[in-house]
């Protein structure tokens, strides 16, 4: 059974990992990044090893996630997951071992109070920041240093997925993406297209997908009069817009 966040990524990647699982577009930039099951599995590892080994975190702490809808928003996501980790996903301040932001989201982050703070520009490429907010350490530069596989100890379906004021278990998360994902009509197979716009929860527009056994076009800044073009090349079966 697939009752953890770990495990419903795990079945994504071995279904094909080699096959798209998660394509990134940014209209605003033109930024477009694929990331296939296997290359998405890596950085979600490395994230994991740089969360356990390099900031020192163990099974039960919580890690905040003040960031937008980003293919690094999802390894972070999912690594903080592989980790035994929980993720407040940027309601309101909570207690936290970690935070990660982007520089222009720092003083929103600066509520989470911790000592272990990182910062992402989300750059095409994963281009490292040239500029670090004070106090911050760089999230694509220090996660290169960690090892390809993660060998941490398996998630239980009990454990805390999600902090915050909405605490959810593995098992309930992804029963939630379950439904979600039966509410917006995505099924097995699917290759479905989000406009991070309209669809900003990442249980829409990563877990749901995935618990579905879909693949991701992600698009920020949409800009529509691409869609239909961009629809017929990824192959899109469903749109949500």
């Amino acid at each position: 059974m697939t009752n953890t966040i770990p495990q419903v990524f795990a079945a994504a990647v071995h279904r094909d990992p080699a096959a798209p699982l998660l394509t990134w577009y940014d209209d605003a930039t033109g930024d477009r990044t694929e990331l296939s099951g296997a290359t998405l599995d890596n950085w979600v590892s490395k994230t994991a090893n740089l969360l356990v080994d390099g900031v020192g975190l163990g099974h039960g702490d919580t890690v905040a996630l003040v960031l937008p809808p980003h293919w690094q928003t999802a390894a972070l996501l999912l690594g903080v997951s592989a980790a035994g980790l929980a993720a407040d996903l940027g309601h309101e301040p909570q207690p936290v071992e970690a935070v990660f932001t982007t520089p222009d989201r720092v003083a929103v982050a600066g509520g989470w109070n911790t000592m272990d703070r990182y910062a992402t520009g989300l750059l095409p490429l994963a281009m490292p920041l040239r500029t670090l907010p004070e106090g911050y350490a760089d999230y694509v530069t220090e996660v290169r240093n960690h090892g390809d596989h993660y060998r941490g100890a398996p998630v239980s379906p009990a454990d805390l997925a999600v902090a915050g004021p909405y605490e959810l278990s593995h098992e309930e998360t992804v029963e939630t993406a379950v439904a979600r994902a039966a509410e917006l009509g995505i099924g097995a197979g699917d290759r479905v297209l989000i406009d991070t716009a309209a669809y900003p929860d990442p249980a829409d527009w990563l877990l749901a997908p995935l618990a579905a056994g879909a693949s991701i076009v992600l698009c920020a800044n949409l800009d529509r009069a691409k869609l239909d073009a961009r629809s017929d090349a990824e192959k899109v079966s469903v749109t949500l817009t």
